[in-house]
């Protein structure tokens, strides 16, 4: 069979048909000799027609592939579609030689604004819509979904992969199991893309291929893919269009599934009757850049290559691929410093090529130089090998769409903000290090949260490994393409990513169900630097706050509220308001807290131990700058800690609790705390009690396992109230002390163990006389401690690593 019939060398009898493989590098080259040798008059592709206009961007120098189209629902952002074109990918081979020789290009595909709406009304009837993994073309995600990875990437034909043989048919893998393959890509990368373009044979291939195709057609019809008919009836109307337009014929650049159907002869009105009635919505499209990884199959994308970084190198390598590629691998390994020299480069090469010779290749593929890298670099092992399968085979390359290109304005605010800050979006995941006493990282860490607020997650909050100072922020940043649909569904908010940002934040917080929602509300807009949005937050914030009376709702709100206290110094924020409610709200815990506390099982204690240290520690800040009007909120604290420790109402891990957190704060002394102590361990008391109090008391990972170590007595009362415990009660407190003493670090729990063997004497004192540890004092030398400050000063560096001065004297030496 022949695409066309060129009689006496004039018009053709019918369209130059191309049956390709998206993203195939192969078909890539194929198409482009077939149009140097046909010289067609026009050029169709497989895509959605509304993007004509956006064709001539891809002639920019600024566009560099991989990219996509993007369509999306104006009316509702987030219902959108993908057509991810890579740098081997025929459509882009063809889009461009058609810009090259000045040639017109159209799309051909059933438009995007019909595709979203056929989505829609799949996912509203219930039915089955396209399975994501772009097997059949369907939409792109339900209403107000993400879209996600392949969503409606699959917006590529059925001639890739399918999910469910026993449903739709994968053509690749039918041709590949009826050669004899077990491995569809292995057939293809023989058949195909390890086969030149010879001279004058430039339709060879295609031939080939439609004959293939029309062959499954007669076996398998429509494949499962019964959308495909219906895009199959657009294209022919087009194509038929197309042809009476151009004089010198045209070409036809789509998926090798859809040829047969294409060349097959039907009239206009059955075509036509296809599209009658489809829905319909509004629709926007623009270019967007892509990554290889949303290329890769693996990301769910079901027209996608299982190695796009590998097609990418087959495409662009003059000569000499496998060479190449080794010579790639070396220097990625090199990078990581590992041992590889050219000798290993060379030996690869050369079992790259004896492992095709053996099976059987007409020259080495992925399998064969992943072998001979494993083997010869590698040394074996998997490790390295998964970094370059990570690096190499898929890669991490961003392509860049230029500025000329149709976006909302938000985007272009955005685009703005990233050049003048110098935040460049990357594929790869990166950490970022803040500073924010520096003007341009303070600006970064405002856009980073911004966005995080218009549900861009550009960037993740990280633990910082060098200080957890307030100045200081670490951010995990990666560029995903779906982030420019949530730019376009964040463009309802505003024009500008503040504006957006402060309109976004007052309406999550009139939509806020709890206080705790909204005092996170106010800290996030601190941090994004909003103080447009302040005052309706707060407003909303102090009005929930007087209808709480829940002590549990409102202790989980106070630490947020009194974190954002922080901010006003570092960010230049005026936080004076917030303090005043910070300090409302901590007044109504105190005086709700201790009957809250009353009568409480097992678990809403735990819960209520949770609120107690987070109140401690909110306390802790605000009580250094208390609001105007507001007593030593600390002085307030420490007597309710002082009343829940001494109700017997009071569950026993609540009071052990708050005598910890008293003998912590220096507000109780030892003596007394080993006193509080023996009474709670005394016979009288159930075990089950005794044992919820020492939870309270060392549990927790707050260091009350070093307690026990430096202070004898506490170790000696535990030590004698455990083996005191009867036998029969000694299974109800297990869990209890398992729960209690595996939270300790390794190095307390071997140090706990050894005191436990060698008894209480073998420290050389009783547990009556109250003298410390060998080494230790009975009290604290405070002479001693101070004369480390100056090194210490030195280390952390002028006013410490946080900002807070280092005393001197008791307090100073206890830092």
């Amino acid at each position: 069979m022949t695409d066309v019939d060129r009689p006496g060398g004039g018009r053709p009898a019918g369209p130059l048909l191309l049956g390709v493989r998206h993203h195939g590098p192969g078909s890539a080259r194929a198409v482009r000799a077939a149009l140097e040798e046909a010289r067609p008059g026009a050029v169709l592709i497989e895509g959605p027609p509304e993007a004509d206009p956006l064709i001539p961007l891809a002639a920019e120098e600024d566009m560099r592939p991989p990219v996509a189209l993007l369509a999306h629902a104006v009316d509702e952002p987030g219902r959108s579609a993908f057509w991810p074109l890579a740098e081997f990918s025929p459509e882009w081979v063809a889009i461009r030689w058609a810009l090259e020789h000045g040639v017109p290009a159209r799309f051909i595909d059933l438009p995007a604004a019909h595709t979203l709406a056929w989505g829609k009304a799949e996912g509203e009837d219930g039915k089955d819509g396209d399975d994501g993994t772009g097997g059949a073309d369907g939409p792109g995600p339900g209403p107000g979904t993400a879209p996600g990875p392949g969503a409606a990437e699959g917006s590529r034909s059925g001639d890739d992969a399918a999910p469910d043989a026993d449903v739709r048919v994968d053509p690749l893998g039918v041709l590949a199991g009826t050669a004899g393959y077990d491995d569809p890509e292995r057939w293809w990368e023989d058949v195909v893309e390890h086969r030149g373009v010879g001279k004058g044979d430039a339709l060879a291939p295609f031939t080939a291929l439609e004959e293939a195709m029309t062959a499954l057609r007669e076996t398998y019809g429509s494949g499962g893919h019964d959308r495909d008919l219906v895009r199959e009836a657009h294209m022919r109307l087009r194509i038929r269009a197309a042809q009476r337009e151009f004089e010198d014929g045209v070409a036809v650049v789509c998926g090798a599934w859809h040829v047969p159907a294409l060349r097959r002869r039907t009239t206009v009105a059955a075509d036509r009757a296809v599209l009658k009635g489809l829905p319909k919505v509004r629709t926007d499209m623009t270019w967007v850049p892509w990554t290889n990884r949303r290329l890769s199959r693996m990301s769910g994308y079901g027209a996608g290559v299982d190695s796009p970084g590998w097609y990418g190198h087959l495409f662009g390598a003059p000569d000499r691929p496998v060479e190449r590629w080794m010579t790639k691998v070396a220097g990625l390994l090199r990078d990581e410093d590992r041992i590889v020299s050219s000798a290993h480069v060379i030996e690869a090469v050369r079992l790259a090529g004896t492992l095709a010779a053996m099976r059987g290749r007409p020259l080495p593929g992925l399998g064969e130089t992943t072998d001979a890298v494993r083997a010869v670099m590698c040394e074996g092992s998997d490790v390295p090998l998964a970094l370059v399968h990570d690096r190499l085979v898929v890669g991490d390359v961003l392509g860049e769409v230029p500025a000329t290109a149709p976006a909302v304005p938000l985007q272009r605010d955005l685009a703005r903000i990233q050049r003048r800050l110098r935040l460049r979006p990357e594929a790869a995941e990166r950490e970022l290090e803040l500073d924010l006493r520096r003007e341009t990282d303070a600006g970064r860490s405002r856009l980073l949260h911004r966005l995080r607020l218009l549900g861009v997650a550009w960037g993740e909050p990280a633990a910082s490994r060098g200080s957890t100072g307030t100045f200081r922020e670490t951010w995990r940043l990666r560029w995903e393409p779906e982030l420019s649909v949530r730019v376009a569904e964040a463009g309802v908010w505003g024009t500008t990513v503040r504006a957006a940002a402060t309109a976004r934040a007052e309406a999550d917080a009139v939509a806020a169900q709890g206080l705790a929602e909204v005092t996170g509300l106010a800290e996030r807009c601190l941090l994004a630097g909003l103080p447009g949005a302040l005052p309706a937050v707060m407003r909303i914030l102090a009005d929930r706050a007087a209808l709480d009376t829940d002590v549990g709702h409102l202790a989980q709100a106070l630490p947020a509220l009194v974190r954002s206290l922080r901010y006003g110094d570092v960010r230049g924020t005026d936080t004076a308001a917030l303090a005043e409610v910070a300090a409302g709200l901590a007044e109504r815990v105190f005086v709700g807290l201790p009957p809250a506390c009353a009568g409480l099982d097992a678990d809403a204690a735990e819960e209520m131990r949770g609120h107690l240290d987070a109140v401690h520690g909110a306390v802790g800040l605000l009580g250094d700058a208390p609001a105007p009007g507001h007593a030593d909120l600390r002085a307030r604290w420490q007597s309710v800690l002082r009343t829940l420790s001494a109700r017997d109402t009071v569950p026993g891990v609540v009071r052990g609790r708050s005598v910890r957190l008293l003998l912590d704060g220096g507000e109780l002394a030892r003596d007394e705390a080993a006193r509080l102590m023996g009474l709670v361990l005394s016979p009288g008391t159930p075990p089950a009690d005794a044992a919820a109090w020492i939870e309270g008391f060392v549990g927790g990972g707050s260091g009350g396992g070093m307690l026990l170590v430096h202070d004898e007595r506490l170790f000696g009362l535990v030590d004698a109230w455990l083996t005191g415990v009867p036998a029969e009660a000694f299974t109800d407190v297990l869990p209890l002390l398992r729960r209690t003493f595996s939270a300790y670090e390794a190095g307390v729990r071997r140090t706990l163990g050894e005191l436990v063997r060698r008894g209480p004497g073998a420290r050389g004192s009783t547990v009556a006389a109250g003298s410390g540890a060998p080494g230790f004092a009975p009290d604290l030398d405070t002479a001693r401690a101070d004369a480390v400050l100056p090194v210490v000063r030195l280390l952390l560096g002028p006013g410490g690593d946080d900002g807070e001065a280092l005393g001197t004297g008791p307090q100073g030496a206890a830092r």
